[in-house]
């Protein structure tokens, strides 16, 4: 990235609060970024090498759309946790393992995509953000959904290519969640429980290519409760 294409970027991002560094290659931070105003909205990093992002991140407390995605990230900063205006979370494609507990302080999250990681427990602080809409944990190594997921609001729950065996029942509490999917993933027919299909508002569960065949879910007890409320959104649509 030659230094007249950094200073351009640079340049505009202080009048338009948008600095968009993406497909560069880049393995270092841009050394600019230390020095730079306090005026970002938007930060889009993806598609580059970083290994490390660093704690700086965590002074544009400005920012409510940040993209980190396809790089080579090993972990997430917690320095983004003091990044409260943040509402998109983009860092799909990388080797990250965990959350950091301090991102429950994120508030006005709205959409978090951190598919395709190697992600191997359940990110429990995401639970009680009340303006989350989408999570979307698909193709990470997660092997149980525990019982204080029940406390998502998000509308959907992306779950599909995990290694989930184990569901807890509690995940029909969740007020919001209309849509789980857990499509390619290790569930027996007895790992679902029956709370999700008669006494929740989910109305679209995918599941195939896990232990089990069709025939066997729609067996399930609870399943035609289910089945009715997958109607009736669906004649809601039409």
């Amino acid at each position: 990235m030659g230094n007249s294409a950094v200073k351009q970027h640079f340049e505009t991002a202080q009048r338009t609060g948008v600095l968009k560094i993406s497909q560069k290659r880049l393995k270092d931070f841009p050394p600019q970024l230390r020095e730079f105003p306090n005026v970002l909205r938007t930060l889009d990093l993806s598609e580059n090498h970083y290994v490390t992002i660093p704690e700086l991140i965590g002074k544009f407390t400005l920012l409510k759309h940040l993209n980190i995605s396809s790089n080579k990230l090993v972990a997430l900063p917690e320095a983004i946790g003091g990044c409260t205006k943040l509402e998109t979370l983009n860092a799909m494609n990388n080797v990250i393992t965990a959350v950091p507990l301090c991102y429950a302080n994120l508030r006005n999250l709205k959409t978090v995509n951190l598919s395709n990681n190697l992600i191997t427990e359940f990110p429990v602080m995401f639970g009680g953000l009340t303006h989350l809409d989408m999570l979307d944990l698909s193709r990470n190594k997660i092997t149980t959904i525990p019982s204080a997921a029940k406390d998502l609001y998000c509308t959907e729950l992306n779950l599909n290519q995990n290694q989930i065996s184990s569901i807890a029942e509690e995940l029909a509490e969740c007020q919001k969640l209309k849509t789980l999917r857990l499509e390619e993933n290790c569930l027996q027919i007895t790992s679902i429980p029956t709370k999700i299909l008669s006494n929740s508002v989910i109305s679209n569960i995918t599941i195939d290519g896990n232990l089990f065949n069709n025939k066997q879910f729609t067996e399930l007890e609870g399943y035609k409760i289910y089945e009715d409320r997958f109607t009736a959104v669906k004649k809601k649509m039409f």
